[in-house]
Parts: structure tokens; C-alpha cells; sequence
């Protein structure tokens, strides 16, 4: 319930937010640039936070965090200018970036051995479920014609809810051992991550802006076009995760950052609005895929530094996430909109030459303790 309430209310936000910026704020390509690279900076400020809690039951922790999202996002009704809406946007982006760990590491606490993917599936599907009822609301409420403000007083009525069903998850679920883990044998998780970061806020900051902004898509279609996304990933998103079971984190992440180099060509050079709906579409569908990074430190990393892990995963993946949006603002402005894109798609190439280092998908062994993996014995994984 509680991941289901958070996936309601995030995917609001974000079907909302390219109509919002550009049609009631009037924000410029650079602005959005500009807003999204504060918002970004809460993700490195999260990693510092959840050291500082480490030890502390995570469920407490999220519910604490949700309340703060939720918080920031239903002020998002009464910013009146652009220094305000950075403002808030500052306290619900805190809110839901320290919180963006938490899901995967419960996650992985619960799973059964071997079905961790399956697992991470299952509650990619649960915060798919919330976000297509989340949409559906929406979309009745705008054909009723509630203004788009008052949908975010809907988002954060949600999120209190969620942060209420938060509490009641196991306790148990800590945060044990060192609170600030940086490895040299998760170098290459924190690549990814960076890279991942670079690519995510291609999506979030730009792409849906491009539609609305240059193509003059409707706050309808955009949700519209979201509803199919997460309807779509209610029944993928276990799928998605057995392929990660499967196949291995390797396959699964080359097939993904190829057909991303792929959209983002795409989004650049494409003028027809209808195909560039479909692309916008798969392209939120394969947002499932980043679960590999998740299922990938549960093979090189002991369990008790699980969160920890993430958590430097999310702190380099902000790092690009504050970069991009200034980079992409800037080209947007100086260079046309086509560059903030081409500079996504060598991002993405960039990406599948660096996951062929992942290495081929091995079975996990069991140990005394916590479950081990033999990829500890591959080049670049030995223990230190």
C-alpha cells in the first residue's frame, strides 16, 4: 500500500509537471533546466541523511520522509513565482529522495534468496497499480475541470496516507553496519549510476517538456499518456524482473541503454507529435529496467550493506542529475532544443560500452551468515 500510494503521487507530479512549468508558470527550457538541477542537489544531500540515519528502522524513516514530500508537493498549489517554486519543490524533492532507497533495500530484506528480481517486480507493479489509479483520478477531475493546482492537493493527501501505511511495515528492516560504504569493488555500480542519472533526467526534465512546450500537448494527453505507461508496467514489471533473474544484469542493461540511444535520437530529430507519443511511451515502460542496478549490488555486496550502497548509488546518481539539467538548459537555449537530446543519446552509448563490464549472471551460493556471491571471486570484485 505504501509503495502504491508513493507511485500515485510521484507519477502526478510528473505527469502534471511539463503542463504545469510551462503553461501556469511559464518557465523557459533553460528555467526548467535551471529548476531541475536544484530540485537534483536534494539526492546528494540524501545520501548524507541516510548516514546520518543508519541504525534507525527504515519504515520509520520513510514515513517521516513521505510526510515531507508530501508537504512540498501540495504546497506546489501555491507558488506564485518561480523563486517559490524552486523553494517547495526543494522540500518535497528531499522528502522523496531520501525515501528512494528505502523500497529496493525492504525489498531485498523480504525476498527469498533467487527471487530478488522477482520481488523488486512485484513492487514495481504495486507503484505502477497506484499510479494508474492516481491518473484515473486526475483525469476525472480534470474533465471536471479541477484546476491543475488542486490535483497536487490530491497527490499529498495521498502521500500522508501512504506515509500513515508506512509505519505498520516490520521494524525489524534496519539500517546495520557502516554508515557511509565506498568501495573500490562497486566502482562500477557507481558508473552506472552516474550514467543512469544523466539518462533519467533526459526523461523527467525534458522530454515531456518538449511535448508540451514545442508540440503543444494537453495536461489530458499528457496524462493520458502516463495512465498507458503505468497501466502497461502493472503487468511488466514482475516480467521485467524474471528477465533480470534470467538473463543477468549484463544483457538486461545493454538492451536497455542501446534502445535509448535509440528514443533519445528520436526526441531530437522527429517532428511528428504522434510518434514521438510512442517513444515517450516505451520510453517511461523501460524505466522498469534500472531494477538491475538494484538486483546487481545484491550479488557484489554482503546484506548489511545493502541500503548503504544504494544510498552512494543515489548520491552519483544525483551527481549527473545536477548536471545534466544545467547542461541541457543551457544547450536547449544556446543550441536548439535538438542538442540537449544528442547529448542523451552519446550518454546512453556511453552506457552500453560501460555495461559490457558487468560481469555474466551467476547463482548466488549460501554462506554461514548472509547470502554470498560468486561474482566476489570475478576481476574487480575481490573482497578488500
Amino acid at each position: 500500500m505504501t509503495v502504491a500510494g508513493v507511485g500515485c503521487a510521484l507519477t502526478l507530479q510528473l505527469s502534471l509537471n511539463s503542463n504545469f512549468v510551462a503553461e501556469e508558470m511559464h518557465v523557459t527550457g533553460f528555467q526548467q533546466g535551471l529548476l531541475e538541477t536544484f530540485r537534483e542537489t536534494c539526492g546528494i544531500v540524501a545520501f548524507g541523511a541516510l548516514a546520518i540515519l543508519a541504525g534507525l528502522a527504515e519504515p520509520l524513516i520513510g514515513a517521516l520522509m513521505l510526510i515531507l514530500f508530501a508537504a512540498g508537493l501540495s504546497a506546489y498549489a501555491f507558488v506564485p513565482d518561480f523563486f517559490w517554486l524552486v523553494l517547495v519543490s526543494l522540500v518535497w524533492s528531499q522528502g522523496s529522495h531520501i525515501w528512494m532507497p528505502l523500497p529496493n533495500s525492504m525489498a531485498l530484506a523480504l525476498a527469498k534468496p533467487g527471487r530478488e528480481g522477482y520481488c523488486l517486480g512485484k513492487v514495481h507493479a504495486f507503484g505502477a497499480a497506484g499510479a494508474c489509479a492516481g491518473l484515473l483520478i486526475a483525469l476525472i477531475l480534470h474533465i471536471v475541470k479541477m484546476h491543475i493546482r488542486s490535483l497536487y492537493l490530491v497527490a499529498g493527501a495521498v502521500l500522508f496516507m501512504a506515509a500513515f501505511t508506512c509505519i505498520v511495515i516490520p521494524w525489524g528492516i534496519k539500517t546495520p553496519g557502516a554508515r557511509i560504504v565506498f568501495r573500490k569493488r562497486y566502482s562500477l555500480y557507481y558508473l552506472l549510476n552516474f550514467l543512469e542519472g544523466w539518462r533519467k533526467q533526459i526523461f523527467i526534465a525534458f522530454a515531456g517538456f518538449l511535448l508540451v512546450r514545442m508540440h503543444g500537448t494537453p495536461l489530458i494527453t499528457m496524462l493520458v499518456l502516463w495512465l498507458i505507461i503505468q497501466g502497461v508496467n502493472l503487468f511488466t514489471s514482475p516480467l521485467a524482473g524474471r528477465l533480470i533473474d534470467r538473463f543477468g544484469e549484463r544483457t538486461i542493461l545493454v538492451f536497455y541503454y542501446a534502445s535509448l540511444a535509440v528514443f533519445f535520437v528520436g526526441y531530437a530529430f522527429i517532428s511528428n507529435k504522434y510518434l514521438l507519443y510512442s517513444i515517450y511511451i516505451v520510453d517511461g515502460l523501460f524505466f522498469v529496467f534500472v531494477m538491475a542496478l538494484t538486483t546487481y549490488v545484491n550479488r557484489i555486496a554482503p546484506l548489511n550493506e545493502h541500503t548503504a550502497t544504494l544510498s552512494m548509488g543515489v548520491a552519483f546518481n544525483h551527481i549527473a542529475a545536477v548536471i545534466m539539467p544545467l547542461c541541457g538548459g543551457l544547450a536547449w537555449k544556446y543550441l536548439g532544443y535538438q542538442w540537449t537530446f544528442v547529448i542523451g543519446a552519446a550518454a546512453a552509448a556511453i552506457s552500453v560500452f560501460v555495461s559490457l563490464f558487468v560481469p555474466a549472471h551467476l547463482k548466488k551460493v549460501k554462506g554461514n551468515k548472509y547470502w554470498e556471491t560468486i561474482s566476489s571471486a570475478l576481476p574487480g570484485n575481490e573482497p578488500e
